[in-house]
């Protein structure tokens, strides 16, 4: 299996450099970093564009400015931002280690009940409780991400006035000022997290949800599930033992995919709940034409991607005995 690990990791690299090199040229084709500053009133001097765009490498062709990134990325050097102050690392670390909060708390969510309520459904197909399963789900299905972020802001907004006191943290990701101790903050970081965790579990559940559903059913009618009845076993046993292990290979290959879509729906939901996460990063740069940020962002968020689909394909060894890594 390490030898797999290391096989697939090695084959990433080579994926991860062309996506970065197509970013790089696309962001680099869209604006000019420095339109801000040649339309200032009064205008900038001739030597200030010329020194700003050295600093940024504007000078140099747009290979030899790749080359320059992506060689000092591997010394842990991001590059330089439009902003002059601003260091891409540092920055790019604290934003993302925020939104992979969200992320991390909104999947695990959004998975324990995608399999509850898939299971649950399966066992009980065309049942009251399955019509009202399915129906929930093509209902969160059919939401655009922004508008059910914007209607879960607006009802806890309204149900904080409600009850005349914060109860729901509607804007940021933590509190400027909580007294108390890191007990406290611990308890303000989860406040915070209510809201956009639900949002974006939602989302996710309603799809997964049903891929669960439809993977319960097919193993539920497989023979060795009939045989394993057949033989005595408690119908505990037959459906953790047996068919909900085998029934969690597709879900967690569908998780695994859908990870690039959770992380732009976090984009979505940090901008709608005020957050300082990577989402409002990517779109501050985006904004200000930072070709190096954008770069970094997308270098960070697909490195995360090709490792959790790593360990999902390690995962399926887990889940089924039967398959083997050489």
């Amino acid at each position: 299996m390490l030898a797999y690990a290391v096989r697939r990791i090695l084959v990433s690299v080579p994926i991860l450099v062309v996506s970065t090199f197509i970013v790089f040229v696309l962001a680099s084709l869209s604006g000019d970093p420095l339109a801000e500053l040649r339309t200032r009133n009064p205008p900038v001097p001739q030597r200030t564009l010329d020194l700003e765009a050295q600093r940024l490498h504007l000078d140099e062709s747009l290979l030899q400015r790749y080359w320059g990134w992506i060689t000092g990325v591997v010394q842990g050097d991001f590059g330089p931002s439009v902003q002059s102050t601003l260091q891409i690392g540092p920055e790019i670390a604290g934003r993302f280690l925020v939104t992979f909060r969200l992320i991390a708390v909104a999947m695990l969510v959004a998975l324990v009940l995608a399999v509850l309520v898939g299971v649950i459904s399966a066992v009980k197909q065309y049942s009251g409780t399955d019509y009202t399963a399915t129906f929930a789900g093509f209902l969160f299905l059919s939401m655009p991400s922004f508008w059910l972020a914007i209607l879960l802001k607006e009802a806890g907004i309204g149900f904080n006035n409600a009850v005349g006191s914060q109860v729901l943290f509607t804007i940021g990701d933590s509190s400027v000022f909580v007294a108390g101790g890191a007990w406290a903050e611990f308890t303000d970081v989860l406040g915070h997290l209510i809201l956009p965790t639900i949002s974006l579990a939602l989302l996710s559940f309603a799809a997964w949800s049903r891929f669960q559903r439809a993977s319960m059913l097919e193993v539920l009618g497989s023979d060795y599930v009939r045989l394993a009845r057949a033989k005595g076993l408690r119908r505990g046993q037959v459906m953790t033992r047996h068919a909900l292990r085998t029934a969690l290979i597709p879900l967690t290959t569908v998780t695994a995919l859908d990870l690039g879509a959770i992380i732009s729906g976090a984009v979505v939901t940090e901008t709608v709940f005020q957050w300082r996460g990577a989402g409002s990063f990517l779109l501050e740069s985006v904004e200000r034409d930072d070709v190096y940020a954008v770069s970094a962002w997308l270098l960070v968020s697909a490195t995360f991607i090709i490792l959790f689909n790593l360990v999902a394909d390690l995962l399926y060894a887990v889940l089924d005995p039967r398959i083997r890594y050489v």
